[in-house]
C-alpha cells in the first residue's frame, strides 16, 4: 500500500502551492487530482484569492473526508528543495508532506483501493485564515452528516480543540516633548502597555478554567507599533494579538473583557479580525453534546482517540454548521511549518489503510 502512497506523495508536493502568496489556480494540482479519481463526480470552484476547492463524489456517501493542500512559504533553512520529496529510512521529506498532502496521498490510494460511496473535499486556503472554501461549502446543500478533517494527528481521532481569535487595538495619544507632565498618559504606546499588564492577568485568571484535558486561556501579544522618537509623546499605537479560548469558553465575554483592560478614551479601535471556533462549537452543553457524538462517530470507524489539543483546525467549521466532526491524520504537528518537514512511513501506512477499512464499511 506504501508504495501506491509515495508517488501520489511526490506529485503532490511537487506542485507549488504556498499560501501566501495565494496564487492556487483550477489547473496544477487540481488536474493531477481530477486524474486519479476516475468514477468521481467532480466540481472544482475558484473562490477567488488562491482559494480552490474541489468535491469529489463516488456513489452516495454520507461522510466526506476533507484535507487541505496549501502549504506555508518555506524558510530558508531547509536543506534542499522544498517542493521535490525526499526519502530517507523511515520518513518522507517535503513541503506539505506533514501538513497535509500526506494525508491526500492517502486519500487517492485509497480511493483506487475501494469502490463504494466516497466524498473527498480539497481546499486550498487554511493557511490563509480566510475559509472560503469552506463557507461556500457549507453555504450550498451538501447532503453529509459527518467530516473527517485531516491535520497531523499521530492516525488518532481527535475530538476537542481551542477556538482562535485575532485581534487589532488602535490607542490614541497626544503628541508633545516627552519633558512634559502629561507624557505618562497622554503617550499611546503607554496606554498599549498599560493595556497589555492588564490583559496578562486577565489571562493568568482563567488558569482555572478546562475542558476536556485543556485547560486556560493561550493568549498572545503578537505586534506593537506606535509612536516616532524617544523625545516625542506617541500619538498613536497599534497591537495585535489573539486567544484561543476553550470550547466552554465565551468567546464574546472574552473579547468585552479584554477591551475593558484599556483605560476610558483610550482605544480608538477593537477589531476582531479573525475567529474560529473551538472544536466542538456550541456554549458549554452544546459542546459536550457534540464531543461524545464525535466520539461515537470515532469508535464507530474504530479510530484510537487522542487527547484534545491546542491547536486550531477547520473542523470547527464543519461542527458549527452541525455536522459530527473529528480530526484525524498522519504526522506530528510539530512537524507541521518546520523546515525539512517531514511524515513517517508507518503514519501514512496507518493513515491509508485506515481509509481503505473505513470505506470498505
Amino acid at each position: 500500500m506504501l508504495n501506491n502512497v509515495l508517488p501520489h506523495l511526490e506529485a503532490l508536493v511537487s506542485f507549488d502551492t504556498r499560501n501566501p502568496p495565494r496564487r492556487i489556480g483550477t489547473d496544477g494540482i487540481f488536474d493531477y487530482l481530477r486524474a486519479q479519481l476516475p468514477g468521481f463526480r467532480i466540481e472544482i470552484t475558484d473562490h477567488g484569492d488562491g482559494a480552490v476547492s474541489m468535491l469529489a463524489v463516488r456513489g452516495n456517501p454520507r461522510r466526506m473526508f476533507n484535507v487541505h493542500l496549501d502549504t506555508v512559504p518555506a524558510s530558508a533553512a531547509w536543506g534542499a528543495d522544498p517542493l521535490q520529496l525526499r526519502l530517507a529510512a523511515d520518513r518522507a521529506i517535503g513541503l506539505g508532506a506533514c501538513d497535509i498532502k500526506g494525508a491526500a496521498a492517502g486519500l487517492l490510494a485509497a480511493a483506487s483501493a475501494t469502490s463504494g460511496d466516497a466524498a473527498f473535499l480539497f481546499t486550498t486556503d487554511e493557511e490563509a485564515n480566510d475559509p472560503r472554501c469552506i463557507a461556500a461549502f457549507l453555504a450550498r446543500k451538501h447532503g453529509f452528516d459527518e467530516a473527517i478533517v485531516a491535520e497531523p494527528t499521530r492516525c488518532e481521532a481527535v475530538l476537542a480543540h481551542r477556538g482562535i481569535s485575532s485581534v487589532l487595538l488602535q490607542f490614541n495619544g497626544e503628541a508633545g516633548h516627552a519633558s512634559g507632565a502629561n507624557a505618562l498618559q497622554a503617550s499611546a504606546l503607554h496606554q498599549a502597555m498599560r493595556w497589555g499588564s492588564r490583559a496578562l492577568d486577565l489571562v493568568e485568571a482563567e488558569s482555572g478554567a478546562h475542558f476536556d484535558g485543556l485547560n486556560g486561556l493561550r493568549f498572545n501579544i503578537g505586534k506593537v507599533e506606535g509612536g516616532i522618537k524617544a523625545n516625542v509623546i506617541a500619538p498613536s499605537a497599534e497591537v495585535r494579538f489573539g486567544f484561543r479560548p476553550l470550547p466552554s469558553h465565551d468567546v464574546d465575554a472574552l473579547h468585552a473583557r479584554f477591551g475593558a483592560c484599556a483605560a476610558v478614551g483610550a482605544l480608538q479601535r477593537y477589531e476582531e479580525t479573525f475567529r474560529g471556533p473551538s472544536l466542538p462549537a456550541g456554549d458549554s452543553a452544546g459542546a459536550e453534546q457534540r464531543r461524545r457524538a464525535a466520539q461515537a462517530l470515532a469508535e464507530s470507524m474504530q479510530l484510537p482517540i487522542g487527547a484534545a489539543v491546542d491547536f486550531w483546525t477547520e473542523a470547527a467549521l464543519f461542527s458549527q454548521a452541525g455536522l459530527t466532526a473529528v480530526v484525524y491524520g498522519p504526522g506530528e504537528i510539530a512537524q507541521a511549518h518546520a523546515a525539512d518537514e517531514f511524515v513517517l512511513f508507518d503514519q501514512l501506512l496507518h493513515y491509508t489503510t485506515s481509509i481503505v477499512r473505513i470505506l470498505g464499511n
